[in-house]
Parts: C-alpha cells; sequence; structure tokens
C-alpha cells in the first residue's frame, strides 16, 4: 500500500540576475513561506524537510528553513547539480507516499554570480571528467568557449548532422519561451525578441548564440507534499497529485556510443519519462502542458523527442507547426522555461514543480493552457541526474 501524494502548496519569488536578489537564506525562506501560505498550513506541521542548492556550503539548507521556524525536524540537504530542485521534489514524494511522514517539504534557492558555470575545486578530480573525457574524444574542447554550452552545443550538432535540420530551428526555441515569459510576472526575461535578434545575438558554441543559453539567475521555489488523508484531514486543496515520478542516471551509452545527444542526457530523460508512462497508465498524448530543461535551446529541441512529445527526427516539423505553443499539441516551459523565467540551480525543478501546479488549478493567468489535466516535469542535471515527473489534475 503508498499513499496518494497531494501536491497541496507551490510558492516561489521572482527570479533575477546575479546581484539583484537578497541572499540565499532569505530568498529560501520567503519561498517555503509562500508555499506554506499557499497551502493554509503551519509549519509546525511539516515533518520533513529536503532542501536543495548547488552553490553553498554545507547545512546551507537549514540557514533558509530556520528562516520559517525552528521545530527541531530532520533537514536533508540536497545537491544534485541542475536536477537538484526535482531530487528534493523526489525525496520528500517518496517519505509521503511510503508513509514515512504525511506532510514534508521541498524547497530550492539558488544565489549565483555572473558568467559560465565552473567548478568550485581545483585540487580534486571533478565529477565531470568522465563526460569531458568523452566530449574531448567525440568533439574535441574549444578553450574560448563555456563547457555547458560544449556539452549541449554539441548535443544540437549531433542532431543536425542526423536530421539535416537548420540552425534557425533551434533560435524559434528561444523567440517562443521569451513570448511565454513576457506574461510570467516571475521571469528574467520578460522582452520579447525576434528571431533575427536571436541569430544575430553573439555566437557561443554553433549551433547557440547568446540568446539561445539560459542566463545565471538567484531565486528560490518550495512545495509542500502530503498524503490524501491529511490533506482532507486539514481542509488542504487536494486537486493536484503526483502521478508518477521517476529519476534516472547514466548507464554505458552516455560514454560509449560517440553521440554528444546522450552524453547530455538524452537516454536518461527517455528511460525515466517511459517508467512514468507505464506507471501512470498514459502516454504523450494525453499530455497538455510540460515544463521541461531547456538551458539550452538545443537541449529543448531534442527533450521534445527524449519525452516522446513527437517522433524521432520530427523535432523541426514539431516547432515549425507550433505544436510546442499555445494553440499547438502541448505547450512547453509556459513559464519560459530556464531561458527566459531564469535557471537558479537549486530552485529549477521546484519552479517548474510551481508552474505546473499553477496550470493544473487554473491559477496560471495569462499563460493558462486551456483543460490543461496532466502536466508533465522534465529536471535534468548532468553528472548525471534525470526527474520527470507526471502531475494529474483530479
Amino acid at each position: 500500500m503508498t499513499n496518494k501524494v497531494v501536491v497541496a502548496g507551490v510558492g516561489m519569488i521572482p527570479f533575477t540576475k546575479p546581484g539583484a536578489s537578497d541572499d540565499y537564506a532569505t530568498m529560501g525562506a520567503n519561498a517555503a513561506k509562500a508555499a506554506l501560505a499557499d497551502a493554509r498550513i503551519d509549519y509546525a506541521l511539516v515533518e520533513q524537510a529536503y532542501v536543495g542548492y548547488v552553490f553553498g556550503d554545507s547545512t546551507s539548507g537549514q540557514a533558509a528553513i530556520y528562516g520559517v521556524g525552528l521545530t527541531g525536524i530532520p533537514v536533508v540537504n540536497v545537491n544534485n547539480n541542475c536536477a537538484t530542485g526535482s531530487t528534493a521534489l523526489f525525496l520528500a514524494r517518496q517519505a509521503v507516499e511510503s508513509g514515512a511522514v504525511e506532510c514534508a517539504i521541498a524547497l530550492g534557492f539558488e544565489q549565483m554570480v555572473p558568467g559560465a558555470l565552473k567548478g568550485a575545486y581545483t585540487d580534486r578530480p571533478t565529477p565531470m571528467e568522465r563526460f569531458v573525457k568523452t566530449m574531448l574524444e567525440v568533439q574535441g574542447f574549444d578553450e574560448t568557449a563555456p563547457r555547458a554550452a560544449q556539452f549541449f552545443g554539441g548535443g544540437g550538432r549531433a542532431y543536425m548532422k542526423e536530421y539535416d535540420i537548420k540552425p534557425e530551428t533551434f533560435g524559434r526555441i528561444s523567440v517562443k519561451a521569451r513570448q511565454h515569459a513576457a506574461r510570467n510576472p516571475f521571469a528574467v526575461f520578460r522582452n520579447t525578441v525576434t528571431l533575427e535578434e536571436v541569430m544575430a545575438s553573439p555566437a557561443v558554441f554553433d549551433p547557440l548564440t547568446r540568446l539561445q543559453c539560459c542566463p545565471p539567475t538567484c531565486g528560490a521555489a518550495a512545495a509542500i507534499v502530503c498524503s490524501e488523508a491529511f490533506a482532507k484531514k486539514h481542509g488542504l486543496d487536494t486537486r493536484v497529485v503526483i502521478k508518477a515520478q521517476a529519476m534516472t542516471t547514466d548507464r554505458n551509452s552516455t560514454f560509449d556510443e560517440g553521440d554528444m545527444r546522450k552524453v547530455v542526457g538524452y537516454d536518461m530523460t527517455r528511460a525515466a519519462a517511459q517508467q512514468v508512462y507505464e506507471k501512470a497508465g498514459v502516454g504523450p498524448e494525453d499530455i497538455q502542458v510540460v515544463e521541461l530543461h531547456d538551458c539550452f535551446t538545443a537541449n529543448e529541441l531534442i527533450t521534445y523527442e527524449g519525452l516522446g512529445l513527437t517522433p524521432e527526427g520530427t523535432a523541426e516539423k514539431f516547432i515549425l507547426d507550433g505544436d510546442n505553443t499555445y494553440g499547438g499539441r502541448v505547450v512547453t516551459n509556459p513559464s519560459g522555461g530556464l531561458l527566459s523565467k531564469g535557471h537558479p540551480l537549486g530552485a529549477t525543478g521546484l519552479a517548474q514543480c510551481t508552474e505546473l501546479v499553477w496550470q493544473l488549478r487554473g491559477q496560471a493567468q495569462d499563460r493558462q493552457v486551456a483543460g490543461a489535466r496532466f502536466g508533465l516535469q522534465h529536471n535534468l542535471g548532468l553528472g548525471g541526474a534525470c526527474v520527470v515527473t507526471l502531475y494529474e489534475r483530479q
């Protein structure tokens, strides 16, 4: 027997550029308070906290959650690269589903600095060493380009080589992201851009231009998850449940097949999505709204196929037909995604959760996807981890 897991409350703060935010402890506490207020419960009812961040000292999670209250509950600090927020949610969901607790909070935050991502240590092996070695063997390394852009740009190159699509196809994803973010008061970038502006922005790593790369961002988001029995006992909102969830890590194909798409997580994505669809008894054709990990436009395009939203080799047609936006088959990243809403690493997965809960409740205002019943979330971290979560409106 397992408990049905309700997402009773969600909350986030507006995302900002580095230097324009509060400190991480304040951001985290404010997002947690927003989720508790949305759930309409007191923090004293929360039994465990799972707190995610990538750049921070040990027990930074306590520093943030202590701003909400000092109740003595277990606080688990989580770091899983860019999949950190959804990993915290995965752990909170497991605790509730198993019956270990009735109510838990998942919180994520990040206080970032300007510029490309860099490792924190120079005196020990990097966890990305095997990935970098594989990239060197497949495409070499450009000392002038950010490493993350080379990984995901390489995935885009591999797709272009196999299916002969145009570079502008990737640029169209940025145009769509900005159009969506223009409706989102929590997004970093709310100004729209044209395809010409995207393609004319400075080159980062072919086929990626600057406007096709997510910005370093500061922010926080949180979710309250509980059993259905707990929610009913306390009169909480039970409309949105986690129907299914899966986390995957790398297999041999990441390193052995010489395909940059697999190096950046295509097979992790596909495996997690298949597990979720099988467990939920639904397919990609049943999904109305998706928040997926668009750290670069190339990854959004690859992920369409990894999640089964369109058959392999058809992502360009999917984009050109407008099937990835309002009026199309499935609205992807109505929040603006990582490209335009922003990507504070530890908060991203919980910001995706927040957007989808708002969508399924009918609370997304100008971004609302009409008739949304199923929302799919995809959060990816190199190194690696992928979490796919399916939410359902009851």
